[in-house]
């Protein structure tokens, strides 16, 4: 595993074995927080061409709706152009924040990214999040 300089509200963690880039998110942030650590994000995938990514925000309460917006696109369909495939982002989130995020107008389930560079699930299983990641 390869570790990376954590900050207070995210730790990376890249797994060779599985190919997958694990980040932890620790607390609830201002939104404004989160640019600065989606560039880590991107910095620690594009290092090892990472196209699989499992994010735990169990510890996180809410999704911002702009961050959302931008993250969907935006950000996840240039990661998966500068990683040269499909980019799959497996999320671990707390029974709470999964049915808030199921609740919110827009919302598409994984079979919705079908055909697109990029796929996003939810899941409050690491197992069964790390299946899916590593499906063909």
């Amino acid at each position: 595993m390869t570790p990376y300089a954590a900050s207070d509200l995210l730790q990376l963690t890249y797994r060779p074995d599985l190919e997958v880039l694990i980040g932890r998110w620790g607390y609830q942030p201002d939104p404004a927080a989160l640019p600065t650590e989606y560039v880590r994000l991107a910095a620690a995938a594009q290092a090892h061409g990472a196209q699989r990514w499992l994010q735990d925000i169990r510890r996180r309460s809410l999704n911002d709706p702009h961050i959302t917006q931008w993250l969907l696109t935006e950000y996840f369909p240039d990661m998966a152009r500068q990683l040269g495939g499909h980019l799959r982002i497996a999320y671990l989130v707390s029974p709470v924040l999964h049915a808030a995020i199921l609740a919110q107008p827009g919302f598409a389930p994984v079979e919705a990214y079908a055909g697109r560079p990029f796929a996003v699930a939810f899941f409050g299983e690491e197992g069964t999040a790390t299946d899916w990641l590593l499906a063909p």
